[in-house]
This record gives C-alpha cells, structure tokens and sequence, in this order.
C-alpha cells in the first residue's frame, strides 16, 4: 500500500494536512487553512513539487 494524505481539523477549528507513510506513521505534515479545500490544495501542491524533485545534502 502506498502512503497517503489525511486531511483533518485542528483543535483550533483549523484545517491541516499530513501524509502517512505505508507503516501508519506520519512523515510530512502542513500548516493551517482556514478550509477544508485550501488543505486539499495544500496536498496537491506538496504532490506536484515532490515529483522528480532531486535529494540534496546541505
């Protein structure tokens, strides 16, 4: 099973996001929207930048 993203609200009545990695455990999360869809959009964004995108060591 691939990873996938949760989008959820915050106890601050917010919107967040997180992505799960297959094993349950959560290795990526958003900041707050003020939406349900804004943190939809937020997941599309992370997916579209993610693609292809190279590792580098800083």
């Amino acid at each position: 099973m691939a990873g996938k993203f949760e989008v959820y609200e915050d106890k601050s009545g917010k919107f967040r996001f997180r992505l799960k990695a297959s094993n349950g455990q959560i290795v990526a999360s958003g900041e707050a929207y003020e939406t349900r869809a804004a943190a939809k959009k937020g997941c599309e964004s992370v997916q579209k930048a993610a693609e292809g995108a190279p590792v580098t060591e800083v």
